[in-house]
């Protein structure tokens, strides 16, 4: 459709525009036309009654007066002289006044209405018109004439107008469609060209576009579209050649896994040598193989394709984290470490199993290992609550929080460990599984007395009930292990 285009819509609105100017040209220009036929009119009857006061005895032979009337446009004239009327000059008419206009009293809108109401009325019509006669010749002058000899010229001076105004109106109107078109149209174009040619090769650095446009708001908006298009351009290169770097990294950490494995292997045998020096240092030589291992491992998990969406079911919340903080428990080197689950009993959330323990286990190893050099040991307590629109969990610990350098890039992959030797996997992870199911990881406060994480999973339900499965323990389902939480 032509009407769907700027350009089209350019024509559409200069045309309007045009025919709004030609009625706002048009009426008042017939309007004034006729005022001043009726006034010259008037003037013609003045002069033909004073021809007439001028002869002896204010009498004249039948064919002068109608001689005086057809030269003055008007079928009788009435004179009104001395507070005295009086009927001067008359010609013999059949039928009635169908309407009388006083233009001393007329408004502009009279004027205009009456003006539109004798192109419209009916022919045949006989007018009175009321007006003050010019250089005090009387007091009040007024004629009766005939109306269809005044439409006649009203129509031919209104199309007069309209020819002359249509012929300027569209020389402006052409003029400022071609000037629209050239200002504002052609540069839009010529965005939304450059739009498309990079869309299709947004790699290519050549096709982001050149700012050239001299006007001000057009020059804003290319400045805009070249800088988000060199982002992108050098956010892609970044993509690609972090891709390859991620490839060449997973072979690495592959093959090394492999090296890690077998020298694992020969440290078992080392750590049976009865050397006291070879025992003191094989336990520390395999803790650091299996964080090699460990590390590895994670590296290729994070490398390979994108978590598969989640599955979401219900699982009941207690007896799930109670599950996970014996694990927890079961391997704390501090004895002193305390789990205590807050859950309110019945409390049911609409999660992926796995991933859920995923999560939750990455968040409480991590406080787990903040509390391992803690003497007294420490408390890590897991609470939830419902919340407008789903199920908040807190992951909570009173340990020695976390440092200031961690906080900037805390969810970030290889970038927000705090632990030394730590990848920053952990979080990086967990942050995506919750993203996965329209929620958010986030940490809530982070001190010397403690760090808080806070959980939002969209839906909760009350106490599970009918036929459909509930989850209540993490073991209830083949699980994933928990990546190392590296914070």
């Amino acid at each position: 459709m032509l009407f769907n285009t700027l350009s089209g819509r350019l024509i559409l609105l200069t045309t309007l525009f045009v025919i709004l100017a030609e009625v706002m040209i048009l009426v008042p220009a017939v309007s004034r036309f006729r005022v001043e036929y009726l006034r010259e009119h008037l003037e013609r009857a003045q002069i033909a009654s004073l021809a007439l006061l001028a002869t002896p005895d204010d009498m004249v032979e039948p064919d002068l007066e109608a001689e005086l009337l057809d030269n003055a446009g008007v079928l009788n004239i009435v004179l009104q002289r001395d507070k005295r009327r009086e009927l001067v000059l008359s010609s013999p008419f059949s039928g009635a006044v169908d309407e009388s206009f006083d233009l001393r009293e007329a408004t502009e809108y009279t004027l205009l209405r009456d003006a539109v109401r004798c192109l419209l009325a009916p022919p045949g019509r006989i007018i009175r018109v009321i007006g003050p006669p010019v250089k005090g010749g009387g007091m009040v002058i007024e004629v009766t004439l005939p109306e269809n000899p005044l439409r006649a010229e009203l129509i031919a001076h209104g199309q007069g107008i309209l020819a002359l105004s249509l012929a300027v109106s569209s020389v402006a109107a052409v003029l400022l469609f071609l000037a629209l078109r050239r200002f504002i149209t052609r540069p839009i174009q010529r965005v939304a060209q450059n739009m498309s040619r990079f869309q299709e090769a947004p790699e290519d650095a050549r096709r982001i576009i050149r700012p050239s446009s001299r006007m001000r708001e057009l020059a804003e908006a290319e400045h805009a579209l070249q800088d988000m298009q060199s982002r992108l351009n050098s956010a892609l290169k970044q993509k690609e050649r972090l891709a390859q770097l991620g490839g060449a990294v997973a072979r690495i950490s592959h093959d090394l896994r492999n090296m890690l494995t077998t020298a694992q292997l020969l440290v078992d045998r080392i750590d049976m040598s009865r050397d006291p020096k070879v025992k003191r240092v094989a336990p520390k030589l395999v803790a650091s193989l299996d964080r090699a291992i460990n590390l590895c491992e994670r590296t290729l998990d994070f490398g390979r394709t994108e978590e598969p969406p989640p599955e979401p079911r219900r699982v009941l919340l207690r007896p799930f984290v109670d599950d996970l903080g014996e694990g927890e428990l079961l391997a704390a080197q501090n004895a002193g470490i305390r789990f205590r689950n807050d859950v309110p009993e019945g409390l049911v959330c609409e999660a992926d199993p796995d991933q859920l323990f995923r999560v939750l286990g990455n968040l409480i190893r991590n406080a787990r290992e903040a509390l391992e050099h803690v003497v007294t040991g420490g408390c890590i307590c897991l609470s939830a609550v419902t919340v407008e629109g789903g199920v908040e969990l807190i992951v909570a610990d009173d340990g020695p929080g976390l440092p200031t350098s961690a906080l900037e890039n805390l969810f970030q992959p290889f970038r927000g460990s705090v632990r030394r030797g730590g990848s920053g996997l952990g979080l990086a992870i967990a942050a995506e599984l919750v993203r996965g199911h329209g929620g958010r990881l986030e940490l809530l406060d982070t001190s010397t007395e403690g760090t808080r994480f806070r959980i939002f999973l969209p839906g909760a339900h009350p106490l599970p009930g009918g036929g459909e499965k509930t989850v209540t323990s993490p073991r209830n389902s083949p699980l994933h292990t928990p990546e190392s939480p590296d914070r």
